[in-house]
């Protein structure tokens, strides 16, 4: 009898509620917390937009902090156990976001002066130092090319000058060849200020999504677009 009033409260009891639901939408929430809504940074911050970046280049440095060419002790924390499948389904969904680019600043207390140069390196570059022009890798309006290089436009100053400053100072490595580290050895901190400088003030495109491959072959050989 006992048995049988055992298993009638348990098919009357009401079923436990589930938990929530396991999405990669759930799991890299604690990505917000810096890099903004979905990782839609704003413009005034120091953390980069995650949102709409081609997945190769967020997958490139995922594995750079897990694997220790980039530091961020934050950062480190969170995927030094990742996998590569793991970081590679992150990139993807983070790759996979559309949403709204924050205003982009109208003033600046950058000189007209240092605007110009910035605008000469973004556009022309600077060959009397074998320094090759932004536009050259980073897609003509600045917008990022598949599979694995990022935009320009659309990034907080602070966070543009604070990565080129990296690869001056070599706190900054990616995969070999390292075509970044070897470019930001040339450039001056009045360069890196003014490039910075320009590019925030640089008004979205349209279409800001990466640009489906260059018009002509990069500069130099990067290892971040040779990775599989």
């Amino acid at each position: 009898m006992g048995a049988f009033f055992l298993l009638g409260s348990l098919l009357a009891a009401p079923a436990l509620s589930a938990g929530p639901e396991d999405t990669i939408a759930q799991r890299v929430a604690a990505c917000i917390a810096c890099h903004g809504r979905e990782g839609a940074t704003t413009g005034a911050g120091y953390f980069p937009r995650l949102s709409g970046k081609p997945a190769g280049y967020l997958y490139n440095q995922l594995r750079s902090f897990r694997d220790g060419r980039r530091f961020n002790s934050d950062m480190v924390w969170m995927v030094r156990h990742l996998s590569d499948d793991y970081l590679r389904e992150m990139a993807e969904y983070f790759a996979g976001l559309d949403l709204p680019y924050p205003p982009v600043p109208q003033t600046t207390d950058a000189s007209d002066a240092t605007l110009k140069r910035g605008r000469q390196l973004a556009l022309e570059g600077d060959a009397t130092r074998g320094i090759p022009a932004c536009v050259q890798c980073h897609g003509a309006t600045l917008t990022g090319v598949q599979p694995a290089i990022p935009a320009l436009v659309g990034l907080p100053r602070l966070y543009v000058s604070s990565q080129l400053g990296a690869w001056l100072t070599q706190d900054r490595h990616a995969l070999a060849p390292d075509c970044m580290a070897e470019i930001g050895r040339k450039m001056t901190t009045a360069d890196i200020n003014a490039v910075a400088s320009w590019i925030a003030l640089q008004p979205m495109p349209a279409n800001p999504k990466p640009a489906a491959s260059l018009p002509a072959p990069l500069p130099m050989r990067c290892g971040g677009m040779e990775a599989k």
